[in-house]
């Protein structure tokens, strides 16, 4: 199918942008049949606030982290829970291969 650029205006600013006929081909192989209802810019913006603009999803905070020793390398590491006495650690390339010789 032959695509033109089209004319919009933006729901959100009201400028007025370009869907243009790559866009729509994009569009059309992904199966979405609704055109764009916000610019490019407006769409970046909505995106960064709605996963919170830091590369993370949502708006959950960060997890904490607290650091611990790996129990087999020694290796200082920080893990996302709080270590107990007794209970071994393991830095994240040590998990997997614990982790590979239990299944």
């Amino acid at each position: 199918m032959s695509y033109q650029d089209k004319q919009l205006t933006c729901a959100e600013c009201g400028a007025t942008f370009t869907f243009s006929a790559d866009e729509q081909e994009f569009f059309a192989s992904r199966g979405y049949t609704n055109e764009p209802k916000r610019c490019l810019s407006c769409r970046q913006a909505r995106k960064a606030e709605r996963y919170g603009g830091d590369g993370s999803y949502g708006s959950r905070p960060r997890r904490q982290m607290f650091p611990a020793v790996c129990a087999q390398c020694g290796k200082d590491t920080e893990v996302p829970f709080e270590p107990r006495e007794g209970r071994p650690v393991y830095c994240s390339e040590c998990f997997s291969k614990v982790r590979a010789t239990r299944q």
